[in-house]
C-alpha cells in the first residue's frame, strides 16, 4: 500500500492546479506491474526532496484527468507548477533519476 496521497478527478483542480508548490502526479493502475515497481522507489525519492508534493491517481477510477493530459502509458509522472504541466516521465526509473527529476521541479 502506498504512503503517497491519492487524488481523484474532483480534487485535481484544488489539490494540483491551484497548489502554490510544485505537485507531481503519478498516473497508475492496480493491474500495472511497472506501476507496482515504481511506487516504493517514488516514495523513497519523494521523502528525499522537500518542496514537492507527490500524489497518485488511479487511471481506472478517474477517467477525466488522465484523458485531459493525454496519458497513453502508465506509469506516467507529470510535474505541475502554477497550474501547468511542466515535465513528465513515463515508465519505471531508478531512484537517483527520480530524485534528480523531483529536485528539478523545486523552485
Amino acid at each position: 500500500m502506498s504512503t503517497l496521497a491519492s487524488i481523484n478527478d474532483g480534487e485535481f483542480e484544488a489539490q494540483v492546479l491551484k497548489s502554490s508548490t510544485p505537485v507531481v502526479v503519478d498516473f497508475w493502475a492496480e493491474w500495472c506491474g511497472p506501476c507496482k515497481v515504481l511506487t516504493p522507489i517514488l516514495e523513497e525519492a519523494a521523502r528525499e526532496v522537500p518542496g514537492v508534493t507527490v500524489m497518485k491517481m488511479n487511471v481506472d477510477e478517474n477517467l477525466e484527468t488522465p484523458v485531459s493530459f493525454g496519458i497513453r502509458g502508465i506509469p506516467t509522472l507529470i510535474a505541475f507548477k502554477d497550474g501547468q504541466p511542466v515535465s513528465s516521465l513515463v515508465g519505471v526509473r531508478e531512484k537517483d533519476e527520480l530524485v534528480e527529476w523531483l529536485k528539478s521541479q523545486t523552485p
